[in-house]
């Protein structure tokens, strides 16, 4: 069921019917990162400021925490088992129950103010990850599987959400203080990008973690927009669905077949005296959908 949306009443937009579940009561203060593990049949994400990775096994409804001594980023698996984790001091390799992550590389060390943010691994086993700052000196890494670091961007100032179309010949990429998605032509064999161009500039809330589900659309959680959208790939928002709070961080498809989709969640800017207003801020949700999402690729190194 579904009811044409009063901010699009001249399009083919819906405001979708679907429920939209508290998986988890978390209070996460930056949930973020939602990484589904097909063979462990389990979720993990991270809560960014707290510096810790958290995994779910389905079907269940409490979770593990695991402590990796500094703001965490995002995490990617590893073909060799394991994460890649994008820490406040650099990329790491970690396993769960390793106190020490293994130190790999740090572009940013120069810019103690910085952090790594949002980060994913393409179908060739590269992981891509950014910075964030207000003053707009963030980057976009690729850190190929032989430990060679490449710059993709520069003049970034929120980096965040990152993906591939079904095709690979597309990356989409979140500057969210820009309030913009690109859109690059992407190399699949080189891993370079090209033709940057706007994809997105929503007209409510900053466009943060995005996911592109099977059919090549693109699903972006809006922060401070109270939503979760789907676009078609010429940037048409097909979907919205509306969210019990305010700063919805990162959706993934995960589940058996790949069709529930796991939103995080924050209450950063809310502050502490304001987090009564909205006492489901940094948790977890799931939404049942029509349509699946794509396998997470691995790190090949």
């Amino acid at each position: 069921m579904c009811v044409r949306s009063a901010l699009h009443e001249n399009s083919e937009t819906f405001i979708m019917k679907y429920e939209v579940e508290n998986l988890l009561t978390l209070g996460h203060e930056l949930g973020e990162g939602p990484l589904w593990s097909a063979e462990e049949r389990a979720l993990y994400w991270v809560d960014i400021l707290a510096g810790n990775v958290h995994r779910m096994k389905y079907g269940e409804s409490s979770y593990e925490t695991f402590s990796l001594g500094a703001p965490v980023g995002s995490i990617g698996f590893r073909e060799r088992g394991g994460f890649i984790a994008a820490l406040k001091n650099g990329l790491h390799f970690w396993n769960v129950g390793q106190e020490t992550p293994e130190f790999l590389c740090n572009p940013e060390a120069h810019k103690p103010h910085i952090r790594f943010n949002d980060g994913a691994v393409d179908r060739k086993g590269r992981f891509w990850t950014g910075t964030t700052d207000d003053n707009g000196n963030s980057c976009l890494y690729r850190y190929d599987p032989d430990g060679t670091l490449h710059t993709m961007e520069t003049g970034i100032t929120c980096s965040n959400g990152i993906g591939w179309s079904p095709d690979n010949r597309t990356m989409y990429y979140s500057d969210s203080q820009v309030f913009t998605v690109y859109a690059y032509d992407f190399d699949l064999e080189s891993g370079e990008i090209a033709n940057r161009r706007v994809f997105l500039r929503p007209e409510q809330g900053e466009p943060d973690g995005l996911t592109v589900d099977s059919e090549g659309c693109v699903w972006i959680a809006m922060w401070d927009g109270w939503r979760v959208d789907r676009y078609d790939p010429d940037g048409k928002l097909m979907v919205s669905i509306p969210m019990p709070v305010q700063y919805p961080t990162c959706p993934m498809f995960g589940g058996d077949n790949l069709d529930e989709l796991f939103v995080t969640s924050a209450w950063l800017l809310l502050g502490e005296e304001r987090r009564h207003t909205q006492p489901q801020a940094g948790d977890l949700f799931r939404i049942r959908t029509d349509v699946k999402g794509i396998p997470e690729p691995k790190f090949a190194g």
